[in-house]
């Protein structure tokens, strides 16, 4: 029979690495959708991805108050530039005003309050297990060929990123310490989160109407509909690989967070 503080700690992980897996599976779809519609194929839009959603996702798991700063920055550039433009304004410019108001946001943050590498580490991590992950799922559907949804994928690629990031997390950020400059660390993952968080505002806000043409405006709506499912298996997937790696001895409790 489980522990009062067992049963906390269980419950606790399904909660995290549901949100952590949820927020995953949406925005690894969304992206993996708009880079097709920008024109990769084959294994691009699988890899970088799943590179970006791992960064993000780390950033947020791992550095939660650094990501909410760039998350902030990002909501405000985006929305005032979209105003400023009249909705009239490119998927490429809004990202990088957004990235702009996350690195200097970041940097006064990193002015504020004690310097720390940590978060750039972590996302470091999530970059490598992102990478990992979306190489084996990019050779997995290359040597058998399968059709595969947005639900299923989604909860495949977070199983593969939760397990590579929580096996390696440890020694990488180990091997980072000391030579990653403590300055940069926040500014630069407050910016990559500003990024993404200005790139979905346009994305969800509509602003595809006045500047794509009639196939680009359905491909996008198809993102959108693909997103709840990747939001679903990111959830289940995310929760699944938790339980996994709490019954293996990874426990949620015994981690440091920057």
């Amino acid at each position: 029979m489980l522990s009062r503080e067992r049963f906390t700690a269980v419950v606790t992980t399904l909660l995290v690495w549901s949100m952590a897996g949820a927020l995953f599976g949406g925005l690894f779809i969304g992206l993996y959708q708009v880079l097709i519609v920008l024109g990769l194929s084959g294994w691009q839009p699988l890899v970088l991805g799943s590179v970006a959603a791992a960064m993000t996702t780390a950033a947020f798991y791992s550095a939660m108050p650094v990501a909410l700063v760039g998350a902030t920055a990002g909501v405000v550039a985006s929305i005032g530039e979209l105003i400023v433009s009249s909705h009239q304004v490119e998927l490429s410019l809004i990202a990088a005003v957004s990235g702009a108001a996350g690195l200097v946001a970041g940097s006064f943050y990193s002015w504020m309050v004690r310097r720390n590498a940590r978060p750039l580490a972590e996302t470091l991590t999530g970059l490598l297990a992102g990478l990992g992950a979306g190489v084996i799922l990019s050779l997995v559907l290359l040597l058998l060929p399968l059709t595969v949804g947005p639900l299923v994928l989604a909860a495949g690629i977070v199983a593969l990123v939760g397990a590579l990031f929580q096996l390696n997390e440890h020694w990488i950020v180990q091997t980072c310490h000391g030579w990653l400059p403590d300055g940069l660390a926040a500014p630069l993952v407050s910016a990559l989160i500003a990024a993404v968080v200005g790139a979905s505002i346009w994305l969800m806000g509509g602003t595809t109407a006045a500047a794509l043409d009639m196939e680009t405006k359905g491909a996008i709506d198809l993102v959108l509909h693909d997103v709840p499912l990747g939001f679903a298996g990111g959830l289940l997937g995310g929760a699944v690989t938790g339980m996994l790696l709490e019954i293996l001895g990874f426990h949620i409790e015994d981690r440091e967070t920057a």
